[in-house]
């Protein structure tokens, strides 16, 4: 059986849900999800300009799993802009 979840702090609550490109109707697009956390993990990271330690404490992980997180936020956003897709925002 798996270990539990940690639950992690998010702070963020942006004001939109969905991103997609420009001129292609939002039920034509396939879609990637980019969790709540991930969004946390890169403004912490790329916006707020903190290091991974640091804002690995302030979402209460270790910093390996912001690592993670991290990374596989990065990858969501690659994959929609390389290949054209939406991305939803979940809370």
């Amino acid at each position: 059986m798996p270990r539990p979840r940690i639950k992690r702090r998010i702070r963020f609550n942006p004001n939109v849900r969905y991103f997609k490109p420009r001129g292609i109707p939002l039920t034509a697009l396939e879609e990637v999800v980019l969790q709540s956390d991930e969004l946390e993990a890169i403004k912490l990271h790329d916006l707020d300009g903190l290091d991974q330690t640091q804002a690995a404490l302030k979402m209460g992980v270790s910093q390996p799993t912001f690592a993670r997180i991290l990374d596989k936020g990065y990858k969501a956003i690659a994959e929609a802009l390389i290949k054209g897709k939406a991305i939803r925002i979940e809370e």
